[in-house]
């Protein structure tokens, strides 16, 4: 199933608010287990679909669509593949991309990509793709059967001029065959509605998926918004340092305080979230399940 059309019935109300969450390829056999174990936990909650990332510069591209494949097969949950434009020239993409359509893969996230271990920038491939709005064009000329969603962010992405440049950029990656966006993760909503406001201002229309990532470890939380510019909040981030030797009470700080931001986006008309788990299961479920209890 195309996650546009699961998407579209949440936003028509012939179905449930889309509740959807992002994987990662683990390095370890333990960590493969603890994934598959995530994804059997939270399979009860009838997600809309799963995604699984690739690592950086592409360096787990064979285990994603390993996951992709056997996460579709095994449970029955619709899967989508992140796909990079790092370390591939054209050819290789078209290879890859075909052998994702035949394994039955309908849905991929097309992306730049975060720079190979080791490099402080991104470079350009010979022959292949300097920026995800190629990659996206390229999927749409070669006809490949795809629905194809895209990555935004409501803060700014951190290598943009502005937040006007970095719009104009997405205007393109959108006019270039984009169906649906799911944004970088934040933690004020403030954010997303007004990153909202100003795209469709812009001209786009397909659906805007806010991406929630559950706090449960302060310094995790602090290098990760460091990498995607996403401000936490002052007065959260003042009370994750009271509770920096606690950590299951930051836990449940951040699993309250994102339960509080999807209900508030619920309440004013978002009908799909999408959740980044780190491959944990516990957070995730305690807030998909507080909201549709309280649906």
């Amino acid at each position: 199933m195309r996650i546009l059309d699961r998407i579209r019935d949440a936003a028509e109300k012939k179905a449930p608010p889309c509740f959807s969450f992002e994987f990662f390829p683990p390095k370890t056999p333990e960590g493969e287990k603890s994934l598959y174990a995530a994804v059997d936990d939270l399979k009860s909650l009838q997600p809309g679909f799963v995604s699984v990332t690739y690592g950086a510069g592409g360096s787990t591209q064979e285990k994603t669509l390993e996951i992709v494949t056997r996460i579709k097969r095994e449970s029955g949950i619709e899967a989508m593949a992140h796909f990079t434009c790092v370390g591939h020239t054209k050819d290789e993409i078209r290879v890859i991309l075909k052998k994702l359509a035949a394994s039955g893969v309908e849905n991929v996230i097309a992306l730049r990509g975060d720079p190979p271990k080791g490099q402080d920038a991104f470079v350009k491939t010979e022959g292949g793709f300097g920026n995800a709005n190629e990659l996206v064009k390229f999927i749409r000329d070669e006809k490949l059967p795809f629905c194809v969603a895209a990555a935004c962010y409501p803060e700014g992405h951190p290598e943009s001029l502005n937040k006007k440049a970095d719009l104009d950029h997405l205007k393109r990656k959108v006019d270039a065959g984009v169906d649906v966006l799911v944004t970088q993760m934040f933690f004020d909503n403030a954010f997303f509605f007004d990153f909202v406001e100003r795209a469709r201002a812009a001209g786009i229309r397909i659906p805007i998926v806010p991406g929630i990532m559950p706090i449960t470890n302060a310094d995790q939380i602090t290098r990760f918004t460091r990498l995607c510019g996403a401000t936490i909040p002052m007065r959260l981030q003042l009370q994750l340092e009271q509770l920096r030797e606690d950590p299951d009470a930051a836990t449940q700080l951040g699993v309250a305080h994102a339960t509080v931001q999807c209900a508030e986006l619920l309440a004013r008309g978002v009908t799909a979230i999408h959740f980044y788990t780190l491959n944990k299961s516990p957070a995730t479920r305690m807030i998909v399940t507080a909201l549709q209890i309280g649906a």
